[in-house]
């Protein structure tokens, strides 16, 4: 990895924040996208810390807003030669249904549409830096769940968990159509679950939904072991070919039949692309 540059959203706690410090340590560059600048200040601390004399950076954005996370994304095109490895790792899960000034879930927001709008503004660097890598953080939360498309942003019926799920198995929708589109690029685009790890995750969440949480994390694994598949993907030379798959702990992993659908990977991405404009 060194040389590399490597963006990643969702890096100032949990895997997120492993995987940066696990990358910089291998000589990578790291450019962190995060929504609170305080916290983006310490993981930058760290990642300095940890690989000294490196110009890590740090960039700061709201991904749940279109607008921001269009800025950032042309910000970091703009101001970056290269792009060696895109991680998209932002991740949230809301007790009730919130919705965003864009007029979309937060949740459908956060998780999926931010994977596919920053992506879709870094996609000429990536292009032009092949070989290079997208990797999507996904869940095993996408099993049992099925897209609505007269209903993404949960208008009719919001569960959280459902919420959470059915944006994990965009991730995976999204990643296997990016893979499709770049096949002849040199950039391949992977997804992966890391497993449930005690992390921030859900803190946001109120209610007994908050308490639920606290409570499972008690049995997760930790971040350091979460963040492996992250890494792995990343970095790994017996990857460098893989694309289109859905990975845990660092081997291919069949993802669910609806996740496998090639028409609702498609029809996602242009109800996406109609929601980013």
């Amino acid at each position: 990895m060194r040389g590399k540059v490597v963006v990643i959203t969702g890096a100032t706690s949990g895997i997120g924040a492993v995987a940066a410090e696990k990358l910089a340590a291998m000589g990578a560059r790291i450019l962190v996208i995060a929504r609170d600048r305080t916290r983006g200040e310490a993981t930058l601390k760290r990642l300095r810390e940890r690989a000294p004399g490196v110009a890590h950076h740090l960039y700061n954005a709201d991904l749940s807003l279109l607008a921001e996370m269009k800025r950032v994304a042309h910000e970091i095109a703009a101001a970056e030669p290269r792009i060696d490895v895109l991680i998209n790792n932002a991740g949230a899960l809301f007790g009730k249904r919130e919705m965003t000034s864009d007029g979309l879930e937060s949740t459908f927001a956060t998780n999926h549409m931010s994977y596919f709008v920053v992506t879709q503004q870094l996609r000429e660097r990536l292009i032009n830096s092949a070989p290079a890598r997208v990797i999507n953080t996904s869940s095993e939360a996408h099993r049992g769940m099925k897209l609505d498309f007269n209903d993404l942003q949960a208008a009719h019926s919001y569960k959280a968990f459902q919420a959470y799920g059915r944006s994990k198995l965009c991730n995976i929708l999204f990643t296997r159509e990016l893979a499709r589109q770049l096949s002849s690029t040199g950039v391949t685009a992977n997804c992966l679950h890391p497993g449930f790890v005690n992390t921030r995750f859900g803190d946001r969440s109120k209610g007994a939904l908050s308490l639920l949480l606290r409570v499972a994390k008690k049995f997760a694994i930790s971040p350091e072991k979460g963040a492996e598949t992250i890494v792995f993907l990343a970095s790994a030379k017996e990857v460098a070919g893989s694309t289109g798959e859905y990975f845990y702990q660092c081997q291919p992993k069949i993802a669910s039949i609806e996740a496998l659908s090639d028409d609702d990977a498609k029809r996602l991405w242009e109800e996406s692309a109609r929601l980013a404009r």
